[in-house]
């Protein structure tokens, strides 16, 4: 199994480390265009290997994709990270050109890789992926709503003052921060639904705190988080590679579920060897379609800067 990550900044090194330490993969293989940069990342990586116990080999290249033949799977994190104060909406006109020539570049070399997308914003970069492709829908993943839900997860905890292990919640939509629709009635501790716990006012304090996620980071660090995305991306990767048919919500194109056509939004999916192996339609309550048909709206009117 030998997995691709494009782009070696902080989220795509941090994906390289949590997919090598989990041992799956025989090869990682990280690519930047910054001379020497993916190679001393993954020279750096590789000097972890007997320490954290993994026999995964990591290897860094600049900008050549030849290194990259035959990935099973490749994650693109390519792109200029948000700045405080910065949407992700903001970043198209700059991460649109860099993801498209990186997918065409993967795929020249890797024609079967099944394709991650993690580049802001996230959805619209998914959908490009499409248009400028062709491949089939399945082979192509937005990573945005497995991030989103380990974050709802976390207030969820936070909030009930529980382990998280207790905890277990999704959230569908857009990856942005008014277009995520964190699924708070399906919200679970236990299989208890969490408005046995906690007060409305309290449920709806998690949802806000969930959405504004990325930018409470991003006002702290300074740029985007890595630790989390890498996490999430990696269990994307190993549900794939290892045929789990895991359930994640992942951006989708869409063809009539959930109401929708022709875009790319986070949705519940079971991912496996294929890639995308079904959609699952879930009930959402009116509120709940209502907040999801205002986040279609708005992942649309980025799609319309697109040049496609």
């Amino acid at each position: 199994m030998k997995v691709t990550v494009v782009g070696a900044g902080a989220v795509g090194a941090s994906c390289a480390e949590y997919i090598a330490m989990k041992n799956f993969a025989s090869e990682v293989v990280l690519l930047d265009i910054k001379e020497g940069y993916a190679e001393g990342k993954a020279m750096d990586l590789m000097q972890t290997a007997s320490l954290n116990g993994f026999d995964t080999k990591i290897t860094g290249s600049t900008s050549d994709y030849s290194k990259t033949a035959g990935s099973n799977i490749a994650v693109i994190t390519s792109g200029i990270p948000r700045k405080p104060g910065m949407t992700r909406e903001e970043l198209i006109g700059i991460n649109a050109g860099i993801v498209k020539t990186v997918a065409s570049s993967l795929l020249e070399h890797s024609p079967d890789v099944i394709l991650i997308v993690v580049s802001n914003p996230m959805d619209t970069m998914t959908y490009l992926v499409h248009k400028s492709t062709g491949i089939p829908k399945h082979r192509i993943i937005g990573m945005g709503g497995a991030l989103d839900s380990a974050r709802f997860k976390y207030r969820l905890a936070e909030a009930l003052e529980a382990p998280i292990s207790d905890v277990d919640g999704m959230v569908i939509g857009g990856h942005s921060d008014t277009g995520m629709v964190p699924l708070i009635s399906h919200a679970t501790r236990n299989s208890i639904k969490v408005s046995e716990f906690l007060s409305k006012d309290r449920m709806q304090q998690v949802v806000e705190d969930t959405k504004v996620g990325g930018a409470t980071l991003t006002k702290l660090l300074g740029t985007s988080a890595w630790y989390a995305p890498g996490a999430a991306v990696s269990s994307l990767v190993q549900a794939i590679a290892c045929d789990q048919k895991k359930m994640f919500p992942c951006s989708s194109m869409l063809e009539g579920e959930f109401g929708l056509k022709d875009i790319c939004i986070g949705v519940p999916v079971l991912l496996g060897k294929n890639g995308i192996e079904k959609i699952v339609e879930i009930e959402l309550s009116d509120a709940e379609k209502s907040k999801m048909k205002e986040s279609a709206e708005g992942v649309g009117k980025t799609n319309g800067l697109l040049d496609v």
